[in-house]
């Protein structure tokens, strides 16, 4: 698993029923020279497997971040997103957003942004924490709203949508969501040495595809302009 940068504490999701290896099926399995852009792409996890791929891979991320194993094969961009996005020479098949959007000063922006440099044809995909998840919602009943350093209440999120206020923020932007897949909340993240945690994530995925709005930890969402 690759390790947390200085930047972010965010790492490589290897859970099968996580955001990673979701935004990972849905994306082909062989790249065939097709341009991908990977925003936020921190130490590079996604990139390296991508590139392995096939695929023609930038990734972004702020000035100064680690960036680890980032592939020699892929071009890495150094930018501020809450600036837009840099220069780029080319148009993507495959826009990746990977626990980026809510991390913005103007997501609407960005998802502007993202529709114009993809390719015609060209598919966007994100993941996005659910602020509906029960656990959220207990807490804010409770009257609590903890700071925490990822998960839901990362206390560099910004903004905070359930799925209601994600489908509208895309409908605005242009986008057309043709799929959204649930994920489980990471037990196995929170607890990773205690037993059992792969059978509690896969009943929280069973959960999560029968109520999303209520159990779904994270929607990983395929977007595009309406046909």
């Amino acid at each position: 698993m690759t390790a947390a940068s200085p930047t972010t504490p965010y790492t490589f999701k290897a859970s099968p029923h996580s955001s990673h290896t979701l935004m990972l099926r849905l994306l082909p399995e062989q790249g065939g020279g097709r341009a991908l852009l990977d925003l936020g792409c921190t130490g590079g996890y996604l990139s390296s497997i991508l590139a392995e791929k096939g695929f023609e891979v930038v990734g972004i991320d702020l000035p100064g971040s680690n960036r680890g194993n980032f592939p020699a094969s892929a071009r890495f961009l150094a930018a501020d997103l809450d600036a837009g996005l840099p220069e780029l020479s080319s148009r993507f098949d495959f826009v990746l957003c990977g626990d980026v959007l809510e991390h913005l000063k103007d997501p609407l922006h960005m998802l502007l942004q993202i529709r114009s440099v993809l390719a015609p044809g060209g598919i966007a995909i994100a993941s996005l924490p659910n602020s509906g998840h029960w656990y959220f919602r207990l807490n804010v009943l409770a009257g609590r709203f903890p700071a925490h350093d990822r998960g839901l209440f990362d206390r560099t999120h910004l903004h905070f949508y359930t799925w209601s206020g994600w489908t509208e923020l895309f409908s605005r932007a242009g986008f057309s969501i043709s799929r959204a897949c649930p994920t489980a909340t990471p037990f196995s993240e929170a607890f990773p040495r205690a037993p059992g945690m792969g059978l509690l994530e896969s009943a929280s995925c069973r959960l999560a595809r029968l109520w999303g709005k209520l159990f779904a930890y994270q929607f990983v969402v395929v977007a595009q302009e309406p046909r």
